[in-house]
C-alpha cells in the first residue's frame, strides 16, 4: 500500500506563540506537516528558497515588508507557489491586493481552525479557497460597484502606504523593499495624489480604516 501524501507547510507570522499555537493545529492532521517557519517576509522568501513547501501559510501585518511583498517575491522566483494569506484583517481591498501579488487564498485568523484546514486542502487541489467572511466581504464589495480609496493604489504603493502608516522612514522603506529612497518619495507623493491625502495624518487615517494598520 503506498504512502499517504505529506502537504508540506511553511508558517510565517511575526509572532511565535501564534506560529506554536497553528503549528500545532496543521500538525494534528493527517499528512500536514510544517517544514519550516518565518517572522518576516525576508525570512519567509529565504525559507521558501531552502524547503520549497508545498503551500505557504502567510500573515499580512508583520514589521517591515508585509506578506503582500512576501508574496511578490515567492511568486516572482516561483510562479507556481500556492500561498494562503492568513490575516486577522479581512477588507475587500486588502483580499484583492494578496490576490493580485499572487495569493491562492484567503482565511480571516477569526475563522474556525477546521477553515484553514479546508483552504490549504483547497489550494493544494487548485482552488482559490476564501474563508466565509473574505467571500461576503469581496461579494458586497463587488455589489457596491464603488471604487475606494485602496483601489486607486498598485501593489507596491500600498506596500508603501502600509509602512509609512506604521511610522517607518523612507530610509527604512527603501532598504524594507529594496528600493532607491528616491523610488520611494516618488510612490509617497503619487499615493498622496491617488488617494488626495494632503498630509501623511490622512494618510494614516486611511491605512487605519482599510485594515493596513493599527494605531
Amino acid at each position: 500500500m503506498s504512502e499517504p501524501t505529506r502537504i508540506t507547510i511553511l508558517l510565517v507570522d511575526d509572532h511565535p506563540v501564534v506560529r506554536q499555537g497553528y503549528r500545532r493545529v496543521l500538525e494534528s492532521q493527517d499528512g500536514f506537516a510544517v517544514v519550516a517557519e518565518a517572522d518576516s517576509a525576508a525570512a519567509a522568501y529565504a525559507a521558501y528558497k531552502a524547503h520549497a513547501p508545498d503551500v505557504v501559510v502567510m500573515d499580512i501585518s508583520m514589521k517591515g515588508a508585509s506578506g503582500i511583498e512576501a508574496i511578490r517575491n515567492i511568486r516572482a522566483r516561483d510562479g507556481q507557489a500556492r500561498i494562503l494569506v492568513f490575516s486577522m484583517h479581512g477588507e475587500a481591498a486588502l483580499v484583492k491586493a494578496a490576490f493580485n501579488a499572487g495569493a491562492s487564498g484567503y482565511v480571516t485568523k477569526s475563522s474556525e481552525p477546521a477553515a484553514l484546514v479546508r483552504a490549504i486542502r483547497g489550494v493544494i487541489s487548485g482552488e482559490r479557497a476564501l474563508s466565509d467572511d473574505v467571500a461576503h466581504a469581496l461579494a458586497a464589495d463587488s455589489l457596491d460597484g464603488a471604487q475606494t480609496m485602496l483601489d486607486r493604489l498598485g501593489d507596491r504603493e500600498i506596500e508603501i502606504l502600509r509602512q509609512l502608516a506604521a511610522g517607518l522612514t523612507t530610509e527604512e522603506i527603501a532598504a524594507n523593499l529594496h528600493l532607491s529612497v528616491k523610488t520611494v518619495q516618488n510612490y509617497h507623493y503619487l499615493v498622496k495624489a491617488k488617494t488626495g491625502a494632503q498630509t501623511d495624518a490622512q494618510l494614516v487615517r486611511l491605512a487605519v480604516a482599510s485594515g493596513l494598520t493599527e494605531l
